[in-house]
C-alpha cells in the first residue's frame, strides 16, 4: 500500500493531535507500508520562525519520507499554495490519503483534490466537531459547512474518530459518512525497574512522602485550570500535602496563559508549585517518571493523548467526563473520573492523596490498558485493517 498522510503542521506548538503523524508514521512503516506525509513549516500564528526544514523535497526518516512545504503569510490559516500542487500532481500515484484537519483550508483543498481524482480519503478532525468547539466562530463555520467541509465529509471514505465518546458527539451535517473509531497511540516511557525515577523530585526539592501532582497540557480554557487552581487551593487549605507541577505553554494564546500564571504566583499554592513551561524529551520523561498523580480536568477533549501518555508511564489519572476516554478509565479502573466541578474535584483529588496503595493499584492499571491498547503497534494494526477494506471496497 501506498498511503499519504496529510497535515497542516506537526510543529510541536499545535500538540499531540497534530504530532500524532510522527509516531502513526514510522508504525505503519514497520508494517511494510509505503507511507509519504505531506505538511507545511508552519511553527506558530504569532511570530514565531518556521521550521527550519528543507522545503519541496522528501526527507527519509523512521522507514518513511515527509515532506515540507512553504506555508503562506497568512500563518494562522496553515495553507500551502506549493503543497495543493503537488497534490494535484502526485495524489494519483497512492492508494488512499488520511487527511488530519478539518476547518483547514490545506484539509479542505487536499480532500477536494482526492475526490476529483477519485483517491479514497478519510478524514480526523481533531475534536473539530464537538459542539463546544463549533460554538467558536460559529457564523463562519456554519459558511465554511456549506461552502466547503459538507462535501468533504460526504465524499470521504471514512471519518476518523479517537474515542467512541467523540464519534456519538459529533455534528454530522446531514452527511452519513462511515465512521472508524481508533484511538490514538503513545510511545513506551517506562520508569526504573525498582521503583519511580526521583531524579525529577530532587532537581525540584519536592520532600520525601509529599505527591507531585502533574499538569501537562497546552494551557488553554478549555483544559479545566479554571477549576483546577481553585481545587488545589481547597485541598491546601484542608491540610493535604503535594507539590504541584503546572507543565505546558501556549504560543497561541500568550496572555491566557502569562493569566494564568500570576494566578498560581499570587495564590496560597505559589510556595506548593512549579512552572516549567513547555518541556519535552528526557525533561518530559521525568516528570512522567516521577509524578505520582495526573490531573486533566478539561470541558471537552476529543480524545486526551495526555491522558494517555500518563497511563502508559503507570500515573493514576484524575480526569473530567469531558475528556473522551472517561470510560476507558473507568473500566480499566486507571483512576478516577468526575464532572467539571470544583468540588467533585476536591472530592477525587482528596481520595487519591490519601490512598497512596489505591494510587500505586490503579497507576499499574493504566499501565496495563495502555500498553494493551495506545501502543503504536496496535494502532498501526487496526488502521492497516481499515485502509484495507477501504482500498478493495473503493
Amino acid at each position: 500500500m501506498r498511503i499519504l498522510q496529510i497535515v497542516p503542521s506537526i510543529s510541536l506548538v499545535y500538540g499531540g493531535p497534530s504530532q500524532m503523524i510522527l509516531g502513526l508514521a514510522p508504525a505503519l512503516a514497520q508494517s511494510g507500508v509505503e507511507v509519504t506525509v505531506i505538511t507545511t513549516n508552519i511553527n506558530g500564528d504569532n511570530g514565531q520562525k518556521p521550521l527550519d526544514v528543507p522545503l519541496n523535497s522528501p526527507i527519509q526518516q523512521d522507514g518513511y519520507e515527509i515532506i515540507y512545504f512553504r506555508c503562506s503569510p497568512f500563518r494562522r490559516y496553515k495553507f500551502s499554495l506549493d503543497l495543493c500542487k503537488w497534490l494535484n500532481r502526485h495524489v494519483s500515484t497512492y492508494d488512499l490519503a488520511h487527511i488530519h484537519a478539518l476547518f483547514s483550508p490545506v484539509s479542505s483543498l487536499s480532500a477536494m483534490i482526492c475526490r476529483q481524482q477519485q483517491i479514497p480519503y478519510i478524514l480526523r478532525p481533531l475534536g473539530t466537531l464537538d459542539p463546544a468547539d463549533l460554538r467558536k466562530k460559529k457564523q463562519l463555520k456554519q459558511l465554511y459547512v456549506a461552502i466547503l467541509e459538507r462535501h468533504n465529509l460526504a465524499g470521504a471514505a471514512a471519518i476518523h474518530f479517537t474515542s467512541t465518546q467523540e464519534a456519538k458527539i459529533s455534528a454530522r451535517f446531514g452527511v452519513s459518512t462511515k465512521d472508524l473509531v481508533i484511538p490514538l497511540g503513545v510511545n513506551w516511557v517506562d520508569g526504573e525497574e525498582n521503583g519511580k525515577d526521583n531524579s525529577i523530585r530532587q532537581q525540584l526539592a519536592i520532600p520525601h512522602g509529599i505527591p507531585l501532582v502533574l499538569f501537562m497540557s497546552r494551557i488553554a480554557p478549555k483544559k479545566g485550570l479554571d477549576l483546577l487552581i481553585p481545587a488545589l487551593e481547597k485541598l491546601l487549605a484542608n491540610g493535604l500535602k503535594f507539590h504541584f507541577v503546572l507543565a505546558g505553554s501556549n504560543p497561541q494564546d500568550p496572555n491566557y496563559e502569562t493569566k494564568i500564571r500570576l494566578q498560581i504566583q499570587n495564590s496560597t499554592l505559589r510556595s506548593h508549585s512549579t512552572i516549567t513551561g513547555f518541556i519535552t524529551g528526557e525533561s518530559k520523561t521525568a516528570l512522567l517518571q516521577g509524578a505520582d498523580i495526573f490531573v486533566l480536568p478539561s470541558y471537552y477533549e476529543n480524545f486526551g493523548i495526555a491522558v494517555a501518555e500518563a497511563m502508559v508511564a503507570g500515573i493514576p489519572v484524575v480526569i473530567s467526563d469531558g475528556v473522551h476516554i472517561c470510560q476507558q478509565v473507568r473500566d480499566s479502573e486507571s483512576g478516577w473520573v468526575g464532572t467539571t466541578d470544583v468540588n467533585d474535584l476536591v472530592k477525587l483529588l482528596t481520595e487519591a492523596l490519601e490512598n497512596p496503595q489505591e494510587r500505586q493499584r490503579r497507576g499499574l492499571r493504566a499501565k496495563a490498558y495502555a500498553l494493551q491498547h495506545y501502543s503504536w503497534n496496535a494502532i498501526a494494526r487496526q488502521i492497516i485493517a481499515a485502509y484495507q477494506d477501504i482500498i478493495i471496497g473503493n
